[in-house]
């Protein structure tokens, strides 16, 4: 199935071009922000080779409906969405960490636990813990923001030290963080879910509002589980059934790769490629309770295009 790998094309008035692992990033020169949305993948901080058919509708569509259901919590950077892989919004000033909460004993920090380690971004873990279990309340792990190579964790102290973020703004991106973590958790138990991590991005805008920037609870930048089955599976020792992108990770574990230096690639497939669009559809589905229609993929790179040009040209 055709994906959208990247985008070869120029807006008006456009000033900038930034191309992350997933997201394509355009500033214009009227303070707007073009985000697009592609079906690449990345794990470990590698972009695997081939997209994944919808994924990238999914994760723009997933967040729209989340950034519109939190918006009267905490302020967003979210304009318009004029196509299924778009979001066009006001342009901030990114802080330059990201903002992780922690419900549970999952994926980064219990593989750091596993090799003994109890402090994660500064804040203790609990001994005696076992993979997946809940903390006795959400932890925030913020790590830094690296535009290439390995993201790392970092302390409040440390983000403090160094001034990356003031202390008064620290305090507002912390509230907010939790805040959001709180309605999600919300709207994952509506869904029979779990949410249990995720991150959060922040920004100033140029009047110096602080705004949520970004995606919020994608199966990118979150981790679910199902509420069935959750504490059986947690007594037998079993592994959890989730909906986010570390399946992917345990699938290329599971061939021998994590990202370290001298590891190589495995063949990605269609197989794995149809399996994780259908892990993607189904995520969408249950956490939006609206059955997923797909946008034409035909020329997805001419529909993008022309439908940005159009909203702008409008607007």
């Amino acid at each position: 199935m055709k994906t959208l790998i990247s985008t070869n094309f120029e807006l008006p008035k456009q000033v900038s071009k930034y191309v992350g692992k997933v997201r394509e990033v355009i500033s214009l020169e009227n303070d707007l922000l073009v985000i697009i949305t592609t079906d690449r993948l990345s794990a470990f901080d590698i972009v695997l080779p081939k997209g994944i058919p919808h994924k990238g509708q999914i994760l723009n569509q997933i967040s729209l409906n989340m950034l519109n259901s939190t918006k009267d919590l905490v302020p967003n950077w979210l304009i318009s969405s004029p196509d299924p892989n778009v979001s066009i919004g006001k342009k901030c000033e990114p802080f330059k960490v990201e903002m992780i909460i922690r419900g549970y004993l999952s994926g980064h920090a219990a593989r750091q636990y596993k090799i003994g380690k109890r402090y994660i971004s500064g804040v203790r873990m609990p001994n005696k813990m076992n993979e997946n279990d809940p903390f006795e309340k959400p932890i925030i792990t913020p790590s830094t923001k690296s535009e290439s190579g390995h993201d790392e964790d970092i302390s409040k102290e440390e983000i403090l030290d160094k001034a990356l973020v003031s202390e008064k703004d620290y305090n507002e991106i912390e509230r907010y963080t939790n805040l959001l973590f709180q309605e999600g958790s919300k709207i994952a138990r509506d869904r029979g879910l779990i949410l249990v991590d995720t991150k959060y991005e922040f920004g100033k805008s140029k009047d110096g509002e602080i705004l949520l920037i970004d995606e919020i609870h994608t199966p990118d930048s979150s981790r679910y589980f199902y509420i069935e089955g959750y504490e059986e599976r947690q007594k037998k020792g079993l592994n959890q059934r989730q909906l986010s992108k570390e399946f992917a990770r345990q699938w290329l574990i599971s061939k021998g790769f994590q990202g370290l230096s001298g590891q190589q690639l495995p063949e990605i497939n269609s197989n794995f490629t149809k399996m994780v669009s259908e892990r993607y559809i189904e995520l969408y589905e249950i956490i939006t309770g609206k059955n997923f229609i797909p946008a034409k993929i035909k020329n997805i790179e001419s529909r993008v295009k022309n439908n940005i040009l159009s909203f702008l040209e409008n607007f």
